[in-house]
Formats: C-alpha cells, sequence, structure tokens
C-alpha cells in the first residue's frame, strides 16, 4: 500500500503560517532582554501581515489540508473582524499593568496565540480541527483573563472562565463523539451525508449530539442560559482582554456556528431552527434584564454581550444567504462599538480611583468630551439608534428574520432593544447631565478588585493617544457606516454568499 502526502494548500494557509511565527518570534522577545520593548510592535507587524495575507485571497474558496479547512469569504472576513480587535487590544494594552506584570512578550504571544485559534476556527470544516482551534482560541484566554496578578478579581476571573470555559469544551466534545457514532464521519459534509441517511429524530445518537454540541457552543458566544459566567469573567478581566473577548471570541464562535450548523445540519434546518430561535429569545430578555441593575460599566456590557449574542443568532436561524450576510455586517458593526465603549472604560479606570464604575464617567461631557463623546456613540449604536451601524445591523437582521418566517423573533429584538435603551441612555445621562463626582443612588465608589489609585495617563501625551486613537476611529466608524453602510454591506455580502 502506498503512502500518499496530503495536498497542502501553502497560499491558503500563509495566514496561519504568519501568525504561528509571529507567536514564536513575539514570544523569543521575553527571552532576549534587548528586544523586550519590541513585542508590541511586532504583534501589531504579525496582525498586519496576516490580514494582508487573507485580503490576498479575499474571494477564493479552496480546501485546506485534504479538507480539514475551508478558506472562503466567511473565514476571511471574521479572521479580519478579529485581527482588528486584536490589533486594538494591542493599543489599550500600553502601559497595562496586567502587560507588565505578565511580560509584555507572554502577554502579546498569548493573544496571538488565542487570534490563532480564531483564525482556524473560522476555518474548521471537521470536527477535529474545530475542537483543536476552539482550544487553540480558549487557552491563552484563560491565562490573559488572570494576567493583573496583585488583583484578586484577575485572578478568579482566570479559574472562573478556566472552569465554566472547561465545562463547555468536554459538552462539546462529548457532542462530537455521539455525532461520529451516528454518522461515522467528523467532517461536515460527511455529518451531512449521515444525519440525511438516518435522519436526525430517528437516532438518539445525532440527536443528543447535536444538543450537546449547541450547548457547548452557546457556552462560547454567552448565550443564555449559558451565560452566567460573562459579567463575572468582564468585569474581574483586564479591560483590554475583556474588550478582545467581548468581540473576537464572540465572533470566531459564531463562524463556526454557521459553518456547522449550515453546512452540517443545514438539511435539518427545519428541526433544528425552532430550538436556537428560542435560545436567542431567551438570550435577549436575560442579557437586556439582567444589564439594567448594573452599577459596574463592564458588567452592564457582559449581560449587554448576551442580549446582543441573542440578535445574532437570528441569522444562524433563519440559515439563508441573507441571514449570514446580516451577521457578518452586526459582527462588524459590534466590533466599533465595542471597541469605542472598552477604550473610554480603560481611560477612566486609569484616571479615576472609581474602577469601571458608572461614578468614573460622571461629568465626563464637561471635562472630557473628547473621551465622552466616543462612548456617548457606542451607547447609541448598540441601543440601535439611526445613523449608527448598530441600527443598520439590527434592520438587515429583522428583515432577514421576516423574509425567513421567524416574524415572532424579529419582534423579540424589537422589543429588546427598546428595553436596552434604559440602560444605555444611563450611561449617557450619567456623562453629560450628572456634575463629577455625585454619587448616583445605589452607586458604590469603585467595584470590588478595581484599583483604588488612579493612574493618571491623562498627564502623558502618549498614553492619551493609545487610548484616544482606538476610541474615535472606532466611533468615527460607527457613525460612518450608519449613514454609508453599502460598503459593509457589500463585504458582508460577499462572505455570506461564500456558504450557500
Amino acid at each position: 500500500m502506498n503512502f500518499h502526502e496530503p495536498h497542502i494548500e501553502y497560499a491558503g494557509i500563509s495566514p496561519i503560517i504568519a501568525l504561528t511565527v509571529g507567536f514564536v518570534v513575539v514570544l523569543l522577545t521575553a527571552v532576549f532582554k534587548p528586544v523586550r520593548r519590541t513585542a508590541p510592535a511586532l504583534t501589531f507587524l504579525t496582525l498586519a501581515t496576516t490580514a494582508g495575507l487573507l485580503i490576498w485571497q479575499w474571494g477564493e474558496s479552496k480546501e485546506l489540508i485534504t479538507g480539514a479547512l475551508q478558506l472562503d469569504d466567511l473565514a476571511i472576513s471574521i479572521s479580519l473582524i478579529a485581527i482588528l480587535t486584536a490589533a486594538a487590544c494591542v493599543l489599550l494594552s500600553v502601559r497595562e499593568t496586567a502587560s507588565e506584570e505578565a511580560g509584555s512578550g507572554e502577554y502579546h504571544a498569548l493573544l496571538i496565540g488565542s487570534v490563532l485559534g480564531m483564525v482556524l476556527l473560522t476555518q474548521a470544516s471537521n470536527l477535529v480541527t474545530f475542537f483543536v482551534a476552539l482550544e487553540t482560541l480558549s487557552i491563552p484566554l484563560y491565562i490573559l483573563c488572570a494576567t493583573d496578578l496583585r488583583r484578586e478579581g484577575s485572578l478568579e476571573s482566570g479559574l472562573k472562565y478556566l472552569i465554566v470555559g472547561s465545562l463547555g469544551s468536554a459538552t462539546l466534545l462529548y457532542g462530537m463523539a455521539f455525532l461520529y457514532g451516528g454518522t461515522g464521519s467528523t467532517d461536515f459534509a460527511g455529518i451531512a451525508t449521515g444525519i440525511a441517511h438516518n435522519g436526525m429524530l430517528g437516532d438518539p445518537l445525532i440527536l443528543v449530539g447535536i444538543a450537546m454540541c449547541a450547548v457547548g457552543l452557546a457556552f462560547k458566544t454567552s448565550i443564555a442560559p449559558f451565560h452566567q459566567w460573562t459579567p463575572d469573567v468582564y468585569q474581574g478581566a483586564p479591560t483590554p482582554i475583556t474588550s478582545f473577548m467581548a468581540v473576537a471570541t464572540k465572533a470566531a464562535a459564531f463562524a463556526v456556528f454557521l459553518r456547522f450548523f449550515d453546512v452540517a445540519l443545514g438539511p435539518q434546518v427545519d428541526q433544528w431552527a425552532p430550538a436556537l430561535a428560542v435560545l436567542a429569545a431567551l438570550s435577549i430578555v436575560v442579557g437586556n434584564v439582567g444589564a439594567l441593575g448594573q452599577d459596574s460599566l463592564k458588567r452592564m456590557l457582559g449581560y449587554s454581550g448576551v442580549a446582543q449574542a441573542g440578535y445574532m443568532m437570528g441569522g444562524v436561524v433563519v440559515a439563508t444567504e441573507k441571514g449570514t450576510s446580516s451577521l457578518i455586517f452586526y459582527l462588524a458593526a459590534y466590533a466599533f462599538m465595542n471597541l469605542a465603549a472598552f477604550a473610554v472604560i480603560i481611560a477612566r479606570e486609569r484616571e479615576t480611583p472609581y474602577g469601571d464604575s458608572y461614578r468614573a464617567i460622571q461629568g465626563l461631557g464637561a471635562e472630557k468630551p473628547w473621551l465622552a463623546w466616543p462612548l456617548t456613540i457606542s451607547m447609541l449604536a448598540l441601543a440601535g439608534l439611526p445613523a449608527t451601524a448598530g441600527f443598520i445591523g439590527k434592520l438587515y437582521l429583522i428583515e432577514a428574520l421576516v423574509e425567513g418566517d421567524y416574524t415572532w423573533l424579529a419582534v423579540f429584538i424589537a422589543v429588546g432593544t427598546m428595553i436596552s435603551l434604559a440602560y444605555y441612555l444611563r450611561v449617557v445621562a450619567a456623562m453629560w447631565m450628572r456634575p463629577a463626582g455625585e454619587t448616583a443612588a445605589g452607586a458604590t465608589p469603585a467595584i470590588a478588585g478595581a484599583s483604588s489609585e488612579a493612574d493618571p495617563i491623562d498627564t502623558e501625551a502618549g498614553g492619551r493617544i493609545y487610548l484616544l486613537a482606538p476610541a474615535v476611529l472606532a466611533a468615527a466608524a460607527t457613525v460612518f457606516f450608519g449613514i454609508i453602510p453599502q460598503p459593509l454591506v457589500d463585504f458582508a455580502a460577499h462572505a455570506g454568499a461564500s456558504l450557500f
């Protein structure tokens, strides 16, 4: 019997090679003292090179490594969102305590390692690569959440994320084993064939396997009722890492959500879509109601992320090209909206003794309007008000749901949006309608685990620009794509068409 080497498309895997080489080089900067300060610059170079290689492959559709990975516009678009978020995280991490305590080389190498897992996850078309990519994404994040070693909340965040994330991964792996047992294949296309032959409802192995895989993915995307870890981890983790997790992890997980359900399980969409629709509706309700009573901005954005994940799930539920395109559009808009918010939160954490509590932003409009405006635009966009990318994204999702006969879920999005105005506008009111230092009813001076000493970066122009640049650029993009959405619509449409 002759051995035939696997066919490897080196142009297609060039982004993965770039990230792997970058990971090794950045990690080595931790060993050699003269080049330790170059870790952020080398990380930027790695991310820029990877982005360039991905854009070079735009419009291609090819199988990589004997079908283990699938490179197409869907994978490229969501990989670019993850890379954009990682680049912003590098800027936000300048002078960050967590980066200094963990070591700049180690910190940035872990960030690249997580991005590598995300790029692999967007391309996964096999259960084995799916799981390996998910763990490659998750393990660096467990460590990054605990890198602020002097804060009890950070260590607690890392441990909690490790325990809950491991539970989600174990559930997912167990479900994959059931699916393999029921279909005899680990490839998504082979699973689709096996399910079509055996029937989804007629084989308990397949049914249980799909349910457990859905639960595992729901953990990663913060879908209720599997969201319990999200507010605590968001609050405890270093804020630059929280911003990265809030966007990039969600984007990569939804990419494989799309590929797994719309490819491997596509023929049985009428059987699994109603269950996912119920999860989406529950997530919208739980996330919006949970955010109402929060006095921590990061916890509020954590619950907001649960609700936003419910909105995004609508794009998976309809299992159409338009649904996929609307999801990708919303993910891109969500990246801009969140980066603007987290950049301002980081600035106030370093300038005030109040951590991420609402008191830290009181009077910000009069004191520092250049910080108040990006956060205001972010909140209005997350609420879905007109002239923002958030409004166009929700409109796009609602249209896809109505066309896909899920009008009732579109109504949930509309109702959830109205509820969300209460907590998003509360942030805006705190900045523009309260004098600095005034304590709102029930507010505490600082959250548990927040720094008790201000880090006055505002006295250093270099410190300001690393936070102002992401905040202003992300807010500007949010408004631009809200007024002129066509470039982002075309980007999302190309990505959505590649899956069907």
